[in-house]
């Protein structure tokens, strides 16, 4: 069952940060740089007393626009497989350090190396800069090569919020190896700011709906914004038939919602047996607040799941993979 309003710890969660936070600028009012700093320093909270690692490895890919800072997160045992996972934060802010806590819980949680990056930011470097690096990223890591040779498959792909939208674009990228299976979190799929959810959390609390427009204006112009690569939901039936096996949440009070569950039915429609949860009381980017929040937790062992699930079912064989695509 959902609910329409917080959970009790949730509540406690956003009334502390209104105080911790009273009187800041909304960040996407500001020049990005001062908005990057201003989240940079709001996200370090959620940011202490990280889950210790065998390795965390500091590595550089190098591409033809950019070189891309990695990091390889490597969890204690021996992990059954690899994660690339591609932080949110609108395309404008955030970076590895902002999402290594979730990340490492991931890796945890999953049995699995989880390989951060740190792609280009808008508006200084807008769509689709961004989404090259992490292509970069992912040639070399689905490849296996340098910085990577060695790291466990089976390859998936994960992101949250912005990440998830680069996820999902990068499997729409004509000529790319595709991961085994992705892991989405609470996506950006679309540029449609009169959804249901985006008329029902328009004021927030936490992400709102003017943010939101602000972030796409940053990212990509209205020309580019049924580009399957800046707004996967307007991808042809046929490419999203082609996807990988997908795992999907949603937060419910979160102004985009609605990107997920369209998306979900959409997918659905077309015959795929994709899974979906929708994580109620709960407001966008929760799963960073995995210190005082029970429910980032159980998300992120919820996902760890999921993908120990899929890397331990029985072996299939090719043709079998393109039928269940």
């Amino acid at each position: 069952m959902t609910s329409s309003r917080p959970t009790a710890q949730m509540a406690a969660i956003l009334d502390r940060l209104a105080v911790e936070d009273a009187g800041l600028p909304d960040p996407t009012t500001l020049a990005a740089d001062l908005g990057r700093a201003q989240a940079a320093r709001g996200n370090m909270r959620w940011n202490r007393d990280l889950p210790a690692m065998a390795a965390a490895r500091e590595v550089h890919v190098s591409g033809e626009e950019a070189s891309v800072a990695c990091r390889i997160l490597v969890p204690k045992g021996s992990p059954i497989g690899t994660i690339l996972f591609i932080h949110g934060g609108g395309w404008a802010f955030c970076d590895m350090n902002s999402h290594e806590r979730a990340a490492r819980l991931l890796a945890i949680e999953a049995q699995a190396n989880v390989v951060m990056c740190d792609y280009r930011l808008s508006p200084e470097n807008p769509f689709p800069a961004g989404l090259n690096d992490c292509v970069t990223v992912w040639r070399q890591l689905s490849a296996g090569e340098g910085v990577f040779a060695g790291l466990e498959r089976p390859m998936a792909i994960s992101g949250d919020s912005a990440g998830a939208n680069l996820a999902m674009a990068l499997m729409l990228t004509p000529g790319i190896v595709p991961p085994d299976f992705a892991l989405l979190f609470y996506g950006v799929y679309d540029a449609d700011f009169d959804t249901a959810s985006y008329l029902e959390w328009s004021d927030g609390p936490g992400l709102t709906r003017g943010k939101m427009m602000r972030y796409w204006d940053w990212y990509a112009p209205q020309v580019q914004r049924t580009d399957p690569r800046v707004a996967p939901y307007h991808a042809s039936d046929v490419a999203l038939r082609a996807l990988p096996p997908l795992y999907l949440n949603a937060a419910e009070i979160d102004p985009l919602r609605s990107d997920t569950e369209r998306l979900y039915a959409r997918l659905t429609g077309l015959g795929r047996a994709d899974r979906f949860r929708l994580h109620g009381g709960v407001v966008h980017g929760f799963m960073q607040m995995s210190l005082e929040l029970e429910e980032a937790r159980s998300a992120l062992a919820d996902a760890g799941a999921v993908f120990k699930a899929f890397v331990q079912q029985p072996a299939r064989s090719d043709e079998d993979r393109e039928k269940a695509r």
